[in-house]
């Protein structure tokens, strides 16, 4: 009968096929045949296998675990980590209070945009049912406590140089729309464009299916601006004219996407590059060349212009993430 002991305990754990594998590996190693009985065998197997978990844990979380340490004051490779679901719940997000409202007086953050209740974690369904829940039950509930006091406001004025630059941009826009009167939809220029992303700038890209998307948004710019048709009239309430504008502006997102994705040589979150990944098809990233964050910035035409900001990590070590 062996005596109890913590090896004993973590030999318990373990299934019958596990501890079987573990002995063949180490008799292999030993070069000779070890009795299971041997409690000192097992005493020494246990602290390896504990080291040996330690040191992954280690290489894969060691920044996690050194933040909860600093933070708390408590060693997490010693003793069990205080996890609260909920916390995966506020990540990100703009701060609001519990009308919805920021910082900014009259502007509204709702569904995933806010911290609140799941936060910009981008999970599918909570982030849904946020959106869902802020729009239909919270905001027109809420939003009448400041246009209460906006009752008080004068108009006002629309003479300001920046007001009248805006207005007439966009009436030129309006004008250039309707004035097309091509023979194809809006939305046949929208199916376009989705098919390009979807099929070439999706989950998974690659450097030959994003110049070819490029390429291909490109044409379709030209095409939308010089067929597209929108029915009606721009002096009444027109759907089509409103939808028009918005697919317009997808169609620069659109080969936008595309360049930044063609010009990140590397996979990260939901950047997936099939030509940067590991031997197990994990993402690979490229931490020396991008790390940092950036906005692109229109010039005119299909230029673009990136404007980085280095990120500088000094607390922690950063680690490569692996799903598996």
């Amino acid at each position: 009968m062996r005596t109890k002991t913590a090896a004993t305990d973590l030999s318990d754990l373990l299934t019958e096929e596990i501890e079987k594998d573990v002995k063949e590996a180490a008799e292999i190693s030993m070069g000779t045949e070890i009795n299971q009985t041997d409690e000192k065998y097992i005493s020494n197997l246990a602290t390896q296998i504990v080291e040996l978990g330690r040191a992954v844990v280690k290489e894969k979380y060691g920044n996690l675990f050194d933040m909860y340490q600093q933070i708390t004051g408590v060693n997490p490779y010693e003793q069990p980590m205080m996890i609260y679901p909920a916390v995966h719940y506020t990540m990100g997000g703009l701060w609001v209070d519990y009308n919805l409202m920021t910082n900014v007086p009259g502007l509204y953050a709702l569904g995933e945009a806010n911290f609140s209740d799941h936060g910009a974690n981008r999970l599918g369904a909570s982030a849904l049912m946020q959106g869902l829940a802020d729009g239909y039950f919270v905001i027109p509930y809420t939003i009448g406590a400041y246009l209460s006091k906006e009752i008080m406001t004068k108009a006002i004025s629309t003479d300001h140089e920046a007001f009248v630059e805006a207005e007439n941009k966009v009436q030129a826009t309006i004008d250039q729309l309707m004035g097309i009167k091509g023979s194809k939809s809006v939305d046949y220029y929208h199916k376009r464009l989705g098919k390009i992303m979807w099929d070439k700038c999706g989950m998974g890209r690659n450097a030959k299916g994003l110049t070819e998307a490029i390429s291909e948004i490109q044409e379709l710019k030209k095409e939308f601006w010089s067929n597209v048709r929108i029915p009606g009239s721009d002096k009444e309430m027109n759907p089509e004219l409103e939808k028009a504008g918005r697919v317009a502006d997808f169609i620069e997102l659109g080969e936008l996407m595309c360049k930044d994705a063609l010009y990140r040589e590397e996979s990260c979150g939901g950047h997936f590059r099939e030509e940067h990944q590991t031997e197990e098809g994990e993402a690979l990233r490229d931490d020396e060349n991008f790390k940092y964050v950036a906005a692109w910035e229109y010039l005119q035409g299909n230029d673009w212009q990136l404007n980085k900001e280095d990120l500088i990590y000094d607390n922690i070590k950063i680690a490569q993430r692996s799903y598996k």
